[in-house]
């Protein structure tokens, strides 16, 4: 029975590892779509979230950090005695609290949401590194680690190089390290799905 369950939650948190990302990527469009006002060169994402559309961009990051809770969670299970592993998952596990966070307080409520946002992205890039890490130590897992270390170096090389040029918004780097983030979910939760097959 342990092992069915074990079956049953991966494939579940393989499921939320590849959905994820499509759901929230599409809502967020979506809500651009609804934003005539909105420039990818002058805005952030989190513009939206202040705006006609609040309520469904700031539900999407909501749900999106709900259901990366549960991949965060099947991933951790799938990392033995790897303690970089156990924490690169942990840090997920922040990063989609972070995720729901932000949604949760959006821009009108301060200081707070610029602190959540921060958390999401450098946690999330954190992960991405420290899975990778433990990955690459594994002969059968090393190409996945490599992957995931480079969606990671992707992710922060958009923020670095962004920063260093006079900008007004911040859509472009977020849109970007976020679609970084999401390959990567989607690549690990097909990695999980493949894993609880065998189990």
């Amino acid at each position: 029975m342990p092992n069915l369950k074990q079956t049953v939650w991966l494939r579940v948190a393989g499921f939320c590892g590849v959905i994820t990302p499509i759901i929230v990527l599409s809502l967020i469009l979506l809500a651009i779509s609804f934003s005539p006002w909105f420039s990818w060169t002058e805005n952030a994402l989190s513009d939206l979230g202040v705006h006609e559309v609040a309520i469904l961009f700031n539900s999407s990051l909501m749900v999106g950090g709900f259901l990366i809770m549960i991949f965060a969670s099947g991933l951790m299970r799938t990392q033995g005695q790897s303690r970089v592993g156990f924490i690169g998952s942990f840090a997920l596990i922040l990063t989609a609290m972070s995720l729901f966070a932000v949604g949760l307080f959006s821009e009108s409520a301060g200081r707070i949401h610029f602190y959540v946002s921060v958390s999401f992205f450098t946690l999330g890039i954190l992960s991405m590194f420290l899975i990778g890490i433990a990955l690459i130590r594994d002969s059968s897992e090393r190409k996945i680690g490599a992957f995931s270390i480079l969606a990671g170096v992707f992710a922060a090389a958009v923020w670095i190089v962004f920063w260093n040029f006079p900008h007004k918004g911040d859509a472009i780097p977020e849109i970007l390290s976020s679609l970084a983030a999401s390959t990567w979910a989607i690549v690990m939760g097909i990695r999980l799905l493949m894993l609880s097959s065998k189990s």
